[in-house]
Formats: C-alpha cells, structure tokens, sequence
C-alpha cells in the first residue's frame, strides 16, 4: 500500500512542476515569433524576397493580415470544440506542428518567391496563433485565480528568456550571413521545448457523444455564446477593448525589425543589440507586471501599460526625425549626428517597448482568465483570439499601406499611437472583478 501511494506521488507532478511546464512552451515558440515575425524572417522579406522595395511592407502587412484573418474565423469555433471533447492538447500539437513545418520549410525562400514565401509564413503563423488560443486556456487549469497575473507574467518572462537564448544560438549563422539557415534552426527549437508540454501536462477527455459531428457542436456552441453575449456585458466591453489596444502591440511586433532597418538604417548586428533590449527588458517587464497585476488589479496595470505605449510611439515618431529643432539641439549638445542620435533614441524606445510588451499581453490574458466562465474557457478563449487576431489584420494593413502611400513609415507609425487611445477609452468601462470582490466582501 506505502509503495503504490509513494508511485502516485511520482506519478502526479506538482503544480510548481506543471507551470514550469506550461511556460516552458512559452520559451519554445518565441524562437518562432523573434525570428520569422519581428526580425530575421520579417527583414528578410522585405530586403531579399521583395528586392527592398516600398511595397514589400504592403506585401508583408497582406501576409499578416491573412493569416490572423484565418486565425480569427476559426478560433472561436475549435475552442467551443475543444471545451466540449476537453481536447486541447491534440488542437495544440497539431497548430504547433503546423508552424514548426512550414517554418523549417523557409529555408528554401529566395528572391522573388513573394508567393510561397507568403503562403508558407501564412501556415506558420495559422499554427503559431491558433495554437496559443489552446495554450492560453491552459491558465486556469495550473493555478488559483489569484495567481493568474504571477503565472501569466512567468509565461510571458519565458517566452522572452527564450528569445534570447534563441538569438544567442542564431548569432553565429547571423555573423556569417547564413540568414536562410536560421529558419530550420528555430523550427527544431521550437520542437525540442515544446515536447515537455505534451508529454505531462495532462489533458482529461470527455466521450464524444455517437453520430454528433465536433464541427457542428463547435459552430452550434459558438453562435449559442453569440446570442447570450448580453449576459456577459463586461467581458464583451474588455473583448473591444483589447481589439484597439493589442492592434498597437501586434503592429510593433510585425513592424519593428523593418521599421529599424529601413527608416534608421539598422545593420543586422545593431537590429540584434535592439532586440536584445527589448527581450530583457521583457523579461522584467513581464514579471514585475504578473505580480503588480495581483497586487493592484488587471485593469489598473493594463491602464498603466497602455500609457506607456502611447508615449512609446510618439517618442518613435519624434526621434525618428532628425530636423526637429529639439533633436538638433540634442545633436548639438552631444557632438553626434542626427542618425547616430536617432538610434540612440530608438534604443531607448526598444527599452520602453520592452517593458510593457509582454505586460500587456500577460495582463491581458490573466484578466480574460478572470472574466471567463469555467464551463466555456477555451470557447471564450476563442473569442479572445478572435478579437486579437481579427484586430491584427487591421493595424499592419493600415501602417504597410500608409508607409506605401505616403513613402514614410515615420508617418505611419502614427496610426498605431490611435489604436491604443481607443483602446484606453473602451477600457475605461470595464468593471474590474477584483473590485466587485472587495466591495462583495465588505458587505
């Protein structure tokens, strides 16, 4: 009896295991997000593929805009599935298998492939944001409610932990420019740190009931949640309001790497110094915002966030050009020329970014785990997706066709700046449950 309790124990990992588990996934798929979404794939793109053209952004803004519409649609009705054969697991393993496959097949990209080089980032990124929706729902089953922010933050501070240990295996195929080579690598990365997921982290399955097909059950669920949204008021308001406000995230994300390296002529090796502030500052950011997030709210620390991005971007937009009177003082005083002093500038712009990126993200997913009933957390998850990646189609169209219209990505940058003012207006009127539970127990 003492022996097969004792085998039970081993069996059955602890819950610090398990989220050590959970976020390592986190640490394996930013190899993909680092190098095929912000930097080496993104740039790559538009110098190589697209010959560096304007209208490579407009390419690249469609690729992104495609994949999230994709991503969007489909979302919603695999989480209701998923809830209803409790199969998340099996939707993970076959997104993340997706992304790792079409990834590794870049390699073979060259210049003028803008088709297939498209249509292949279009597959892994499907696999990449679909797979998060399954991932994502896996929050509320590894820790309380009162840990959603700490443990979301760990998620996220390993995700950017893993970016950097990602750029530090890429910097020699980097220094000798075997830049198609990254793609594989990042690929089996990806697949090496994410096996521990699949392997314990145990997903409890439902029998399907005979005759009853998964997709119509998942569109059945899904247009059943649609008509009850009136019941679930303050998650629809914060579901709008995370639509404008991840719009901004996800545009930096997608436009970062290009906008450093065509408008402040970044070299390769200054891009990876860049994003090596940024994942740092990350990693901090995500850590210190989970655990202030438990401390003062979700809602309040998005609040925070959202205003340092708003100051972020304009920062970007002013330091990015050279004949303001201010940066020419600037210039003046510290003896450099207005380049140099713009990627100075930008660095601290990528210190700033750094800090709220994961932050926001991680806030946001705690939050959406307090605001969503048990019984429809990967359905609801789904929805939560949906506004995300439905929200990312708008924000790089507008930026890539607004940089091709106008000849300036300066001038685009300035849409994001909106993106996160509506989103901070519509959060405004989302009632914070941490609030309603305090004043719940006073009465």
């Amino acid at each position: 009896m003492k022996n097969l309790f004792q085998v039970n124990q081993i069996k059955k990992p602890n819950n610090k295991f398990i989220i050590f588990i959970w976020s390592l996934f986190d640490f394996a798929n930013t190899s993909y997000s680092i190098v095929v979404v912000t930097f080496l794939y993104a740039v790559y793109f538009k110098q190589v593929v697209a010959s560096d053209k304007p209208i490579g952004d407009f390419y690249w803004s469609i690729g992104t805009s495609v994949s999230m519409i994709i991503t969007a649609v489909i979302s919603p009705i695999l989480g209701a599935i998923a809830d209803y054969s409790t199969g998340k697991k099996r939707f993970l393993l076959f997104f993340t298998l997706l992304c790792i496959t079409a990834t590794s097949l870049l390699y073979f990209i060259g210049q003028g492939d803008i088709f297939f080089g498209l249509l292949l980032f279009i597959f892994a990124n499907v696999g990449f944001e679909a797979g998060l929706v399954f991932y994502d729902a896996f929050l509320p089953e590894i820790t309380q409610p009162k840990n959603y922010g700490r443990v979301s933050g760990y998620g996220f501070a390993m995700g950017y932990l893993g970016s950097l240990v990602t750029l530090a295996v890429l910097y020699p195929f980097i220094q000798n420019k075997l830049i198609k080579e990254t793609f594989p690598v990042s690929a089996l990365f990806f697949l090496i740190f994410a096996v521990p997921i699949f392997v314990f982290l145990h997903d409890k399955r439902k029998k399907k009931e005979e005759n009853i097909s998964y997709f119509k059950i998942g569109f059945t669920r899904v247009s059943s949640t649609i008509r009850n949204l009136k019941y679930y008021k303050n998650l629809g308001i914060f579901l709008l309001s995370f639509f404008f406000y991840i719009e901004g995230v996800n545009t930096v994300i997608f436009f970062s790497g290009n906008y450093a390296s065509t408008t402040l002529k970044f070299s390769v090796e200054e891009l990876i110094f860049f994003f090596l502030i940024v994942q740092s500052t990350a990693i901090l950011g995500s850590t210190v915002f989970g655990i202030l997030s438990d401390s003062i709210g979700q809602k309040k620390s998005l609040v925070i966030s959202i205003l340092i991005w708003i100051f972020t971007i304009l920062l970007a937009f002013l330091g990015s050009d050279y004949n303001l009177p201010l940066m020419k003082y600037i210039a003046g005083i510290t003896n450099t020329d207005g380049e140099t002093l713009g990627k100075f500038v930008f660095y601290i712009i990528g210190l700033l970014a750094g800090s709220v990126m994961g932050a926001t993200q991680a806030t946001s997913r705690s939050l959406m785990s307090k605001l969503t009933p048990e019984e429809k957390k990967t359905e609801f998850f789904g929805f939560y997706s949906f506004f995300g990646k439905s929200s990312a189609v708008l924000g790089p169209l507008i930026f890539g066709y607004a940089s091709y219209v106008s000849g300036s990505q300066r001038i685009a940058i300035l849409t994001i700046c909106l993106f996160f003012v509506a989103g901070l207006g519509v959060l405004s009127f989302v009632k914070d449950p941490d609030k309603k539970k305090s004043l719940a127990k006073l009465s």
